[in-house]
């Protein structure tokens, strides 16, 4: 695991996640770019549409011990802006993947107090699809013990740039006003954004919500990472200073 600041101990706030707020590590809002699914199936001699279901797996298992962790919210890039390059059958295939996340895990969102929020441009997504995912963000709209939110057709420079039109439409285009525009608004502050698979950079993920973020890197191909792992990067981030600029 490599994470791009030093590791200086500092104690974090100690909050009762029953009663709202961080949990002992100190994190609010968690980002991850779960990256490796194709090397992780070519790796086993698999088709690459196995490691996508796999992934999809893990997704399922990570943010249910989410839950658990005292996160306000938990944000997954899913599908890029950029993902449309990808060959036709792959994007079926993650599209009927999509399609049988949302059908079968609704439910426990529902009982589990789950809100889902949608980050990206996802009208753009099939007709049953879009109905699938605005029926499924009515249901869970007013749960409140932790947000799940999965980026779909999403890009950060795409989101900037909306994001300053309308800030343009009100007026004085402020830092403030950007940050009411964002997809993720209404959302606690970005405080760690973990990537798998060796690969270190943002790849036009949250790149305004990661300005402050700590950053954290594992060599482990997403179909392979577990809540364990999860835990001991928020344990990492428990550990370091965060100075926002200041000394």
């Amino acid at each position: 695991m490599i994470g791009l600041r030093s590791s200086k101990a500092r104690p974090q706030k100690q909050v009762d996640p029953e009663n709202g707020g961080a949990g002992h590590h100190g994190a609010r809002h968690v980002a991850i770019i779960m990256d490796g699914n194709g090397r992780w199936a070519k790796k086993k001699h698999l088709p690459r549409a196995l490691g996508h279901k796999k992934g999809v797996e893990v997704v399922r298992e990570i943010v249910r011990h989410a839950a658990t962790t005292g996160l306000e919210a938990l944000s997954l890039y899913a599908f890029s802006s950029e993902n449309w390059k990808r060959p036709e059958d792959e994007i079926n295939d993650l599209m009927g993947l999509l399609r049988a996340f949302i059908k079968s895990d609704i439910e426990e969102f529902a009982a589990n107090d789950v809100r889902l929020r949608i980050i990206g441009n996802y009208k753009v997504l099939a007709p049953d699809i879009v109905e699938m995912i605005e029926d499924a963000l009515a249901r869970t709209a007013h749960n409140k013990r932790t947000t799940l939110a999965v980026a779909l057709n999403y890009g950060s420079q795409d989101e900037l740039v909306r994001a300053a039109q309308a800030a343009a439409g009100e007026g004085a285009i402020t830092a403030e006003a950007i940050e009411r525009h964002l997809d993720t608004a209404d959302m606690p502050p970005l405080d760690l954004l973990i990537r798998t698979s060796g690969e270190q950079r943002l790849s036009n993920f949250m790149l305004w919500q990661a300005a402050y973020a700590e950053l954290w890197f594992t060599d482990t191909l997403w179909p392979d990472f577990t809540p364990a792992e999860f835990d001991t990067a928020l344990a990492e981030f428990g550990k370091r200073e965060r100075r926002f600029g200041g000394r």
